[in-house]
């Protein structure tokens, strides 16, 4: 399901349920289909698998290879949903993953539905 804005809470847990299922499926075009071809995701573990201090991917080429690399180097990667905000044209993804770090990611969705802005945030 896309994320088009405005975004209902109803709305928000479905996108969350597909976007969960294609990471623990490591369906690596499913979970690109969420993101818009100009998005920007910022990320700690992006800084770590990348090398770049500002943790950012620009583009969903970069994306690609980021998340590419992030399956390869994590084979048993698994998420658990914990909760889901949604604000107007935005969603706040909260999950865990196999280790039991909890993450929070802030979604923004364009008007065509897709993942334009990614910002994550990570348990200690």
């Amino acid at each position: 399901m896309p994320c088009i804005p405005p975004i209902s809470e109803q709305h928000a847990r479905r996108f969350a349920a597909e976007w969960i299922a294609a990471w623990n499926a490591h369906d690596l075009e499913a979970i690109l289909a969420h993101y818009a071809p100009g998005v920007v995701l910022t990320s700690p573990v992006a800084a770590r698998l990348l090398g770049d201090p500002s943790g950012t991917v620009a583009g969903i080429d970069a994306l690609r290879v980021y998340f590419a690399r992030g399956l390869q180097a994590y084979p048993g990667l698994r998420f658990e949903l914990l909760d889901v905000f949604h604000g107007l044209a935005s969603a706040v993804l909260v999950y865990t993953n196999q280790s039991g770090t909890r993450t929070a990611e802030f979604m923004e969705c364009s008007a065509q539905g897709q993942v334009i802005r990614v910002v994550a945030n990570y348990s200690a």
